[in-house]
């Protein structure tokens, strides 16, 4: 390889890089950054904490893997600290001396990503766990991981799957009559614990006398599992935190499931509840393309986080149809002007570039953007159902949830139609999915059988029964929200602004922009000053959180100002994320300082009246706000409230911001 993973100058030996995994993390980019490994430190930064959210990246034994895809990485790269004091990283024995940053490129191929994925499965042999603590110098760190990473060639496993080296280690310890056991494992960015897991679920079935095949749908590629094994296993075991890739052939066995890091932690437990499965009729089974749940002998994720997962899967993929159409539609406003929204049609369907209407060419173009923008925005609905019902019953739900998505706006249920019709299609074809039938009709179910049968039921339903109900809640709430004035729009502005700035592009804030976003209609004034105390309240966080950074630069770290620089763009943009790294280091003070900006500025917007017809582009779409100067004296209000809050709650709460230490080699 021309750019080693790791050098001398990326490693830090007993150091003491500050009391939270967010210092160690911040302190890891930065070295990494000086190395010239990384373009922009606090990016980094961001990218690994936004993983660190997802789920803890701590490992028993004293062990940390914060890792990331990035940007601005330049070479796929390691950063090693053993730290003194040890910092906890969310393991459930304790904290962690040893800490590897993984940092790979957005686009990292497929070689770099099989280093990296190396040393991820190094870290469960104890050996070389002890070798690391007992490394005296950086150089020593660097020879071993180089050991893992680029072993002596062995022709005969050169072009075998990553797992296999153990799953024949397991084999041949085992006899010919023992079980089988089949294995996913997923995480989010597949580079570090998708390899692990799989590593220790074999490690497991050898210690059980079990047969583990382990298929990682990782970042290093995927080797399918043959037919023939999984035919032959009995029982399965996912171990993801995101969707199982063709999960229909595993029709019929039973399952096992959890996160990714039960897979790391409690192996055992996990082959042994796989062999119980085995063995009990009973056992939750997977089903055509869609998960099994419930069902006695199966670990299964709680109702209430499999429900938040669905409906996010279903809001994630609305967004792009609400950003495009959303966009367009005010694009067509800036050409054609708002009376646009009564003509467009005939004139984008009577007109041409030869043959311009009376407004000549902007009118023209204004229509054409306002009809490709409304076409977009009227699949918001069907598409929340649908990816709510895929989310549930995977393929097979798409298109009886997209059907009950369409139902909705037909009978003018809207949003709330389109939440629950999703949830009744995906329920529906999962539930179809499990029925029992004969071989030779599985290949049918998926693709007619499911989509057909749960088209028509959740169509009857959402026809006959829930339709008119639906539709008269949401005109109810229409009419609500348009008789609001005075304190009880102010008070629905402070509530929008708080969910915004509660946690920053999170299920909260996801919660309110649907909800803004999936009413919106420029005939209808109440959906447009929601929309706007929504955006602007969006926008406060990252503002905010640079503004303070300028007023009292010796409350952060050098990290924490270059993050400051970067959100003046982000919150201008719309981008709460961009306070992430803040409040990541500093909830307690962070996020109700920014809920306090956030609250008033929802509360001006709601109070002055002030209008907004595009969904999302922060200071790019001013042209579309009605009242520009209030919109922006609320920005700048919440703002300036945000910024002193968690200015004083930095100066006089306890504890005070320690500054980052000066990273030392040993």
């Amino acid at each position: 390889m021309s750019d080693p993973i790791i050098t001398a100058d990326l490693v830090t030996l007993d150091a003491d890089l500050g009391a939270t995994k967010d210092s160690v993390i911040t302190a890891l980019a930065a070295r990494l950054t000086e190395a010239g490994r990384a373009g922009d430190a606090s990016a980094l930064t961001a990218a690994a904490l936004a993983r660190e959210a997802q789920s803890a990246t701590g490992l028993p034994g004293g062990i940390a893997i914060p890792h990331c895809r990035a940007e601005t990485v330049t070479a796929a790269s390691l950063g090693f600290a053993r730290l003194a004091p040890k910092v906890d990283f969310g393991a459930p024995d304790g904290p962690a001396d040893l800490v590897f940053l993984i940092a790979a490129p957005e686009g990292a191929g497929a070689e770099h990503m099989k280093l990296l994925s190396s040393l991820a499965r190094a870290l469960v042999r104890p050996e070389f766990v002890s070798q690391l603590r007992a490394a005296a110098v950086p150089s020593e760190i660097v020879a071993l991981v180089e050991g893992v990473i680029a072993p002596a060639p062995a022709p005969a496993q050169a072009a075998a799957p990553v797992a296999e080296p153990a799953e024949k280690a397991a084999t041949t310890t085992t006899p010919a009559t023992e079980r089988t056991v089949v294995a996913v494992t997923a995480c989010p960015t597949g580079i570090a614990h998708t390899y692990m897991a799989a590593d220790s679920l074999v490690a497991a079935g050898s210690r059980a006398g079990v047969k583990v095949l382990v298929e990682t749908q990782g970042s290093s590629g995927s080797t399918p599992l043959p037919a023939d094994a999984i035919a032959s296993a009995d029982a399965v075991v996912f171990a993801t935190d995101v969707g199982v890739r063709g999960r229909e052939r595993f029709a019929g066995k039973p399952v096992i499931e959890s996160g990714v890091k039960r897979a790391i932690n409690e192996p055992d437990a996990m082959i042994a509840e796989a062999v119980r499965a085995s063995e009990n009729p009973s056992a939750a089974k997977v089903s055509g393309d869609a998960p099994a749940e419930g069902e006695e002998g199966a670990e299964t994720l709680g109702w209430g986080t499999r429900l938040r997962q669905v409906l996010l899967t279903g809001v994630s993929y609305m967004i792009p149809f609400v950003a495009a159409g959303g966009l367009l539609i005010a694009l067509g406003f800036l050409l054609g002007g708002y009376e646009i929204s009564e003509s467009a049609g005939t004139i984008v369907l009577d007109n041409s570039l030869t043959e311009l209407p009376a407004g000549g060419l902007a009118t023209y173009f204004g229509a054409v953007l306002f009809q490709l923008g409304s076409l977009a925005f009227g699949f918001l609905v069907p598409a929340l159902a649908g990816y709510i019902a895929f989310a549930i019953a995977d393929r097979p739900g798409l298109a009886p949830g997209f059907t009950a998505g369409a139902v909705a706006v037909f009978v003018g249920a809207g949003f709330l139609g389109g939440l629950v019709g999703g949830l009744i299609a995906g329920i529906t074809a999962l539930w179809i999915a499990r029925r029992p039938v004969p071989q030779w009709a599985r290949g049918l179910m998926p693709v007619v059988v499911v989509p057909l049968f749960a088209s028509l039921i959740v169509g009857v339903i959402m026809f006959a029964l829930l339709g008119k109900p639906l539709a008269a809640v949401t005109s109810g709430l229409t009419d609500w929200l348009n008789g609001l004035s005075g304190t009880s729009a102010v008070a629905l502005g402070v509530i929008l602004g708080l969910m915004m700035c509660f946690d920053l592009g999170g299920p909260v804030n996801k919660a309110a922009y649907a909800f803004a976003v999936a009413g919106l209609s420029v005939t209808d004034p109440a959906t447009l000053k929601i929309m706007a105390a929504v955006m602007a309240a969006g926008m406060v966080p990252p503002l905010a959180m640079a503004l303070s950074t300028l007023l009292r630069p010796k409350l952060y770290t050098p990290a924490e100002r270059e993050n400051g620089k970067a959100a003046w763009l982000l919150g201008a943009s719309f981008i709460s994320e961009g306070a992430i790294p803040f409040a990541a280091a500093d909830p307690l003070r962070v996020i109700p300082s920014m809920m306090a900006g956030g609250a008033v500025t929802g509360a001006l917007i709601m109070a002055t009246g002030t209008t907004l017809s595009a969904p999302h582009g922060g200071i790019f779409v001013f042209f579309a706000v009605g009242g520009i100067a209030w919109f922006v004296l609320a920005l700048a209000a919440g703002t300036l409230v945000g910024a002193l809050c968690v200015t004083a709650a930095k100066e006089f709460a306890k504890p005070r911001p320690v500054a980052q230490p000066a990273l030392t080699t040993v």
